[in-house]
């Protein structure tokens, strides 16, 4: 049976909330350009951000350009990335991506999800992180936390991402959708986390359909 979704008043609600909690919201990877945005997100794929900025901040004193990371071997990138975890796959996908972006793109890194997600190792999420972060588009970015989170409150209540991230979009004001992804994620990391909710700490207790489930369950 589908779990319970919120209307749009309540919404409304859930968002105000997390926009007075978690105000200074934002993304928690370090980059100071696109391309270390795009490196960075190819990184944190199964791997934490806090993981990812510890190896980014040596490797981004020397790899600036693309052509600099085509001076590597996959096995040699792979030993500045290899505490990522699944760092041959990464390497590989993050060399093929500089060797194109020389090639196709004059070194930049695009600015549409498309064009994005061709790249090896971008699916959806990543591209819609860069666009967002970098080129201040208007994309919600379903990672785990945003999934999970999301789905307990009832802001959506998805099977998968694809479908997760139809329902926020359309229960979303397009202008929020950024900011609600990061909202969405701190919220998820601090207190909604994913084996014990911190539901004792939560603000949103009074439109949580999780909660009101657990509340029902002691009843």
């Amino acid at each position: 049976m589908k779990k319970k979704m919120l209307n749009k008043k309540v919404i409304t609600e859930v968002l105000n909330i997390l926009k007075e909690t978690y105000p200074d919201a934002d993304t928690e990877l370090n980059f100071n350009n696109p391309l270390e945005l795009l490196i960075s997100t190819i990184l944190a794929a199964q791997c934490t951000d806090k993981r990812v900025n510890e190896v980014t901040k040596e490797m981004y004193k020397v790899f600036k350009k693309p052509e600099d990371y085509l001076q590597l071997t996959e096995e040699e990138l792979g030993e500045w990335i290899r505490s990522c975890g699944f760092y041959r796959n990464k390497s590989r996908n993050i060399l093929q991506t500089c060797r194109i972006l020389l090639e196709k793109y004059d070194g930049e890194v695009p600015q549409t999800r498309e064009e994005l997600m061709e790249l090896p190792g971008v699916g959806r999420k990543t591209a819609n992180v860069v666009i967002s972060n970098v080129f201040g588009q208007d994309a919600i970015a379903v990672d785990t936390h945003v999934f999970r989170v999301s789905n307990r409150i009832g802001l959506a209540n998805g099977d998968n991402v694809q479908i997760t991230e139809e329902q926020l979009m359309k229960n979303i004001p397009q202008n929020l959708w950024s900011e609600a992804h990061h909202w969405l994620i701190f919220h998820g990391r601090r207190i909604c986390k994913a084996r014990k909710p911190l539901c004792e700490k939560c603000p949103l207790t009074r439109q949580c359909v999780y909660y009101k489930s657990l509340v029902n369950k002691d009843v």
